[in-house]
């Protein structure tokens, strides 16, 4: 869907902000441009859209090449978020939304009609916020109407920058859950960049790590990045608790588990099904989930349950240890293998 081949930018003084970097991005996918400051990547953003020119390489979007197409008219199929949301503040909330459609020459109907199915998708009751101005709302509530007019004109591209960095750690949250939500029901192709690690592994397909002067360092999913650093920089960016942050992204196996016999026997029903009130969690859960929950009982063993309910076995805290060095494992072998397809010959 995205392909930046060989991309770089560098300007008269000197002065390298991204360097060589070529990647591609997925139809659906959401990639994650992590790194310290100075690493180019909002610079590599604003070279997708065009909002600056590279000095070399090119920009591909959906097959064609787009690195001379008139910017503007490229960025009217690219919806557009950043961190300090940019909403016309003497514009209500559904005039903000509107912005793209009323340039494309949408009809008034048209237009409303989809100003309402876009504040409902946030989260934002339409006959409550339509008519509001940005002064009016929270932080959060102005981040959401950034996301709904990004989405305005049903964009295949999603670029977004650091857009929930200025908001309180709890509204953050609530923004990564909902616009989880929302990816999952519109698949939109999303390049997003952010500076925190977690929010990286949390919502990210695959995550790029850009280091000084804009030098790609590793490209990966984020079980991978955890588990097998390219390199000394990577390691010291996702820092060293990484493996905690590997267990939000290791879903949890039926491979992981005790066996279910390991459950006492007042816990369950004559038909061996757990009994109603009994703690439990799903196969496929996070490591993480599975971790807190074990915090939460008495006894170290979680009944796990496969998708028709029935019981796939117990978690112990042995197991959760076990599962991380197994996926730490795959990744790295996973990782290995790679580099040496990337080296070999032909």
């Amino acid at each position: 869907m995205i392909r930046l081949d060989r991309l770089s930018k560098k300007y008269p003084d000197g002065t390298v902000a991204v360097d060589d970097v070529s990647l591609d991005v997925h139809r659906g996918e959401m990639v994650m441009l992590v790194g310290p400051s100075g690493g180019g990547k909002s610079t590599t953003l604003r070279l997708i859209n065009r909002l600056i020119e590279p000095t070399s390489g090119r920009i591909w979007l959906d097959g064609r090449d787009v690195t001379h197409e008139n910017p503007e008219k490229l960025r009217r199929g690219i919806g557009y978020v950043i961190q300090r949301i940019g909403l016309f503040p003497h514009r209500t909330v559904e005039q903000n939304v509107a912005t793209v459609p009323g340039l494309l020459g949408w009809d008034k109907q048209r237009t409303r009609a989809r100003v309402t199915e876009l504040l409902e998708l946030v989260g934002l009751e339409p006959a409550t916020y339509a008519l509001r101005y940005p002064h009016e709302l929270s932080g959060g509530q102005q981040q959401r109407v950034g996301v709904a007019r990004a989405l305005a004109a049903d964009p295949p591209v999603l670029l977004m920058d650091e857009p929930f960095g200025a908001v309180d750690p709890l509204a953050r949250d609530r923004l990564q859950d909902q616009f989880l939500r929302i990816q999952a029901e519109l698949r939109k192709t999303v390049v997003f960049v952010t500076h925190d690690i977690d929010e990286a592994v949390r919502l990210g397909s695959r995550i790029a790590v850009l280091g000084p002067a804009g030098v790609l360092q590793q490209y990966a999913d984020p079980s991978t990045l955890l588990a097998a650093p390219a390199n000394e920089s990577v390691a010291a960016f996702v820092g060293a608790d990484r493996g905690i942050r590997r267990m939000s992204v290791t879903a949890l196996t039926k491979e992981d588990l005790s066996p279910a016999s390991a459950i006492p026997a007042d816990r369950l029903t004559s038909d061996g099904r757990l009994a109603d009130g009994v703690p439990s969690i799903r196969l496929g859960a996070s490591l993480r989930e599975g971790f807190a929950a074990l915090a939460g009982l008495d006894e170290p063993a979680l009944p796990v349950l496969d998708e028709q309910g029935a019981l796939a076995g117990v978690l112990t805290p042995a197991d959760v240890h076990a599962a991380l060095r197994r996926s730490a494992a795959v990744a790295a072998a996973e990782h290995s293998a790679g580099a040496a397809a990337g080296s070999s010959p032909g």
